[in-house]
């Protein structure tokens, strides 16, 4: 029997309890629809699952539970957790996820071990009668970074992290399979090792849900660990505010920002601005300070690479619903942080398709950029230019390009169709286009490769064409037993790449350039050796008709009719020649002694640069237009230059 002073005890606690649940069902904490709530000041009060790291070379999850949320509280068995669900997501981002993803495996990188990992992801599913995903059904995997069973030792935030990216894959392609890489720890030598074990497992969605400081070895990270093509690779921007981390700055990684996500009347139903709830806390973005801009990218206001790419949910106070019962952590939770939005991306990319064999998946959002909601409100900090770290109309830092509106932007040739499959054609006036390059059936029947000004649909200089002109109405057919053939329109063969006997070939216009028959199994059987070079052509080096070295404003191409031209990208007018068209099959060698000559096909010298007599010398294309030729020792700015176009001028 209680005493007095414990009855009143008990029952101001009862009381209170049931005003707690009172004031939950008024303000739509338990709600079905209803983000999860905000503080009493607007912002949520949250803690993050991992520390920051203080050393290069040390990632951190960048994983964001909620504090002011009482959870447990539900007022029947089939309330429905705070935060968005999978309806939600589903919803806010447009997508298939009822009909797509049947047979796609997304891959999910993580460092630590989560032991509860399928029990939580089986109660996430299980509430929102997702179909199940486990070891026993064949959807669910967990290894460790060398693809074996033997786990690292667990740890409570990694942990939460793991549950948040599980929900996230499972809330928007809940037909995917899911397998989880749990590297040794966070270190970027564990992590990449666990990265490049995906890949060798047949991963075509990558999820990273982590970051750390950029310094100059990431460069050598990124060959070692992220330079996947064929490949979706997502990474989340950060969740420090303004300034950019790495992986995220990696050029072959689809940088994530974050937004605040909220329900309103508008057609959509939905909208969006840049998470930030403070200087220090909100959706990562800038210049990278040691990453080379990629060729896809073409604001202006950065000279390095540019994060981000898309963006999605991530602000805590319109956070997600995670389960998570490892650590303490007690089953429902509500997340946020810019590792939401990197597996909801990974999961659309799922949902979108098989990425091209040998492209970045990264540039197919910037070819179809009316495929996103544009975010246009917030800001993360303050910056100059001021684009990368407020948003506005079109691409900016904190969101990029914006939030998905469906799986367009997500698709492999999104850039406009960038392949030739077994049986498909491509007609007079069609066109196929990658990051840079358009290749044309023209209507005189010569099929032409034209490089892309600024990234643009306009076609700028030739650099690769059939020589099958004069046949108006011809067309090129990829045929299914692998060669790729120039019709006439009466059915004559024209021109062909000699590729029969593979059955299932298929053609493809990579982003680097290269025009390339690949048979079913991955391997090469024809290119056309266009490839995009670097900014230097090194002592001893040619470029062939169609090649061409670049700097940031600036193309240099050695053209197919023999001309040596430099073109501005902006506008693709020439601005530099060495005036010897007229040759087709003439080259550009940069000479071990010296010289840079442009040679006839039968070596006959048409230009140089006189600067003979200078072993191991080498051409650069300069970032500010020039195109010099240095000795071997002394370089650019140490009085090393020999020769110069002069072209600096004409540029940006």
């Amino acid at each position: 029997m209680l005493s007095g002073r414990h009855r009143a005890a008990s029952t101001a606690a009862l009381l209170s309890t049931t005003a707690l649940i009172s004031t939950a069902l008024s303000t739509g904490w338990l709600t079905a629809t209803a983000s999860a709530a905000p503080s009493a000041n607007g912002a949520a009060h949250v803690k993050h699952l991992c520390s920051h790291p203080t050393t290069p070379g040390q990632m951190a999850c960048l994983a964001e539970a909620r504090t002011d949320i009482v959870r447990h509280l539900t007022v029947s068995p089939n309330t429905t957790p705070n935060g968005y669900g999978p309806s939600d997501l589903q919803s806010a981002y447009n997508l298939p996820s009822a009909t797509a993803g049947a047979g796609k495996t997304v891959f999910i990188v993580d460092a630590y071990d989560d032991p509860n990992a399928e029990s939580d992801l089986a109660a996430y599913r299980s509430q929102y009668n997702l179909p199940a995903c486990t070891t026993a059904n064949g959807c669910f995997h967990k290894v460790n970074q060398t693809g074996g069973t033997s786990y690292p030792t667990a740890d409570a935030g990694w942990a939460g992290e793991i549950s948040l990216d599980l929900d996230m894959v499972s809330a928007v392609c809940p037909q995917c399979h899911i397998t989880l890489v749990e590297a040794s720890s966070p270190s970027m030598t564990d992590i990449g090792t666990a990265e490049n074990e995906a890949v060798a497992l047949g991963a075509k969605y990558v999820s990273n849900s982590f970051g750390g400081t950029e310094d100059p070895s990431e460069t050598t990270a990124d060959v070692q660990y992220f330079n996947h093509p064929g490949v979706a690779v997502t990474v989340s921007a950060g969740d420090g505010g303004y300034g950019a981390e790495y992986p995220a700055s990696s050029p072959y990684v689809t940088a994530v920002g974050g937004t605040s996500l909220s329900r309103t009347s508008n057609t959509r139903g939905w909208t969006e601005s840049v998470w930030s709830t403070s200087s220090t806390e909100g959706t990562g973005s800038g210049c990278s300070a040691d990453e080379a801009k990629p060729t896809w990218q073409t604001d202006s206001g950065c000279s390095h690479r540019t994060v981000a790419d898309v963006s999605a949910v991530a602000d805590p106070a319109t956070g997600v619903a995670v389960y998570d019962t490892y650590g303490g952590s007690g089953g429902w939770n509500v997340y946020g942080g810019t590792s939401a939005s990197a597996p909801i991306i990974a999961g659309t990319y799922a949902l979108a398709g098989t990425p091209s064999a040998n492209s970045y998946p990264s540039t197919y959002a910037y070819g179809h950029k009316s495929a996103l909601n544009d975010v246009t409100t917030g800001s993360n900090g303050s910056c100059s230019p001021s684009y990368l770290c407020t948003a506005g109309t079109g691409y900016d830092g904190p969101t990029g390009l914006g939030t998905p509106n469906g799986t367009a932007a997500f698709a492999a040739g999104a850039n406009s169709v960038n392949s030739l499959q077994p049986g498909q054609k491509l007609t007079s006036g069609q066109k196929l286009s990658s990051a840079n390059i358009t290749l044309t059936m023209g209507s005189d029947g010569n099929l032409v490769a034209y490089l892309k000004t600024n990234g643009a649909s306009g076609s700028g200089p030739a650099i690769w064409a059939s020589n099958t002109s004069g046949h108006s109405g011809a067309y090129a057919y990829m045929q299914t037993d692998g060669n790729l053939v120039v019709y006439s329109s009466s059915g004559t063969a024209l021109w062909s790449t000699h590729t029969y006997g593979n059955s299932g070939a298929s053609f493809l216009v990579q982003d680097d350039g290269n025009l390339v028959v690949y048979s079913s199994s991955g391997s090469a059987l024809w290119s056309d050796g266009t490839y995009m070079r670097s900014a230097t052509i090194g002592s001893g080096q040619k470029l062939k008709g169609g090649s061409w070295v670049q700097g940031k404003y600036t193309r240099l191409v050695m053209q197919p009719d023999g001309n040596f031209v430099m073109y501005r990208k902006r506008d693709g007018k020439a601005i530099w020649t060495s005036n010897t068209y007229g040759h087709a099959g003439a080259y550009a060698y940069m000479q071990t002694d010296g010289n840079l000559v442009v040679y006839s096909s039968g070596g006959t010298a048409l230009w140089s640069t006189h600067t003979y007599g200078n072993s191991g010398a080498y051409a650069l294309m300069q970032n500010d237009g020039n195109f010099v030729v240095y000795k071997s020792t002394g370089g650019p700015g140490k009085g090393g230059a020999l020769w110069a176009s002069g072209t600096q001028s004409y540029v940006p």
